[in-house]
């Protein structure tokens, strides 16, 4: 299984950024999957999350509004779209795979933190103000 996360960079505060999750060597469109971030000095928190056919999804209340979410289950592609960025997005983000195939609650997957299988090596954003 292959994770590779990219499209982060430096923007200023209301800029917008595209991340892309490339995954293989799994059947994608099994998993529940989300966009999890990690400032400096701070745990990780999940950002946003989407179930196996993007039927439903969550955001933390921090971006909700600014951020979303999707999937292309043919592409193996996982995106997160954020526009408005403000200073404290600043932070590593890693895409995040459930470690289970099958259906899981956006939500829950997000909140609880844990039960991943699979993540890549994290993309960067910095926003600046």
């Amino acid at each position: 299984e292959k994770v590779v996360e990219s499209g982060g960079g430096s923007v200023q505060s209301g800029g917008s950024l595209r991340l892309s999750c490339s995954v293989s060597g799994l059947t994608f469109g099994d998993y529940t999957m989300g966009w999890f971030r990690q400032a400096s000095g701070k745990s990780r928190e999940g950002v946003s999350c989407i179930t196996r056919n993007g039927d439903d999804t969550y955001y933390a209340d921090s971006v909700k509004g600014r951020f979303t979410i999707s999937r292309d289950n043919g592409q193996h592609t996982l995106f997160l779209q954020m526009n408005s960025l403000k200073p404290e997005d600043t932070a590593m983000y890693y895409c995040m795979i459930r470690r289970y195939a099958g259906y899981a609650g956006p939500a829950h997957f997000c909140q609880t933190n844990h039960d991943f299988g699979y993540w890549g090596q994290g993309t960067r954003v910095t926003v600046s103000s």
